[in-house]
């Protein structure tokens, strides 16, 4: 009789924590490809909704341009089960997006006011502000690990401004404009 009695509050004991998980700790597992680091923190509100913060770092080459520099992702998730609780199942996520980025690119040519032609350093700094929603889907299993696939429309608007190497504008459409906001993550609740 004790060991059923000892077994049956285990067993309580580990199901009342797994439903417990109010944090989750994740990563975009596909970040790296494009030589980023993406992380998340997801912290549940109620059993429909939670908050989540993203930071991302960045630093890579594109088009003889050095980028780098980093975002913030602020989300508002509303999960849509009524038999499962936030961190888990198909949610709606509005966010806004901040960020900073550092350009350089060491070959630059630009004209100057007079109509030579120069070489040098160029360097400036690009930052966006922007937003959107992305739809996506939370599993759990077991009872620790998540699986978090997300997509939807964004937008971000910004300006450069050029620090060094005369009037030379820079190629930001990648960060500017109409985009989709995409990943796979992979986390730990808790």
């Amino acid at each position: 009789m004790k060991k059923q009695l000892l077994t049956v509050c285990l067993l309580t004991g580990f199901a009342t924590a797994a439903s417990a998980q109010t944090n989750a700790v994740k990563v975009n597992i596909f970040s790296p490809l494009v030589k980023t680091g993406s992380f998340f923190v997801e912290h549940k509100l109620s059993d429909q909704r939670s908050v989540q913060l993203g930071a991302l770092f960045t630093s890579w080459n594109t088009g003889g341009t050095d980028i780098s520099g980093f975002a913030l992702t602020p989300e508002y998730r509303l999960y849509l089960s009524d038999k499962k609780p936030a961190l888990q199942g198909f949610y709606l996520g509005p966010f806004v997006r901040y960020q900073n980025l550092k350009l350089t690119n060491e070959d630059l040519t630009y004209s100057e006011d007079n109509g030579s032609v120069s070489q040098s350093e160029g360097k400036a700094t690009l930052n966006t502000l922007g937003g959107g929603v992305v739809a996506g889907y939370q599993f759990m299993f077991k009872r620790r690990f998540t699986l978090d696939t997300f997509l939807g429309p964004s937008y971000n608007g910004g300006k450069v401004k050029v620090t060094t190497g005369g009037q030379q504008s820079f190629d930001t459409d990648v960060f500017s404009g109409f985009g989709v906001r995409t990943g796979v993550t992979f986390g730990v609740a808790f």
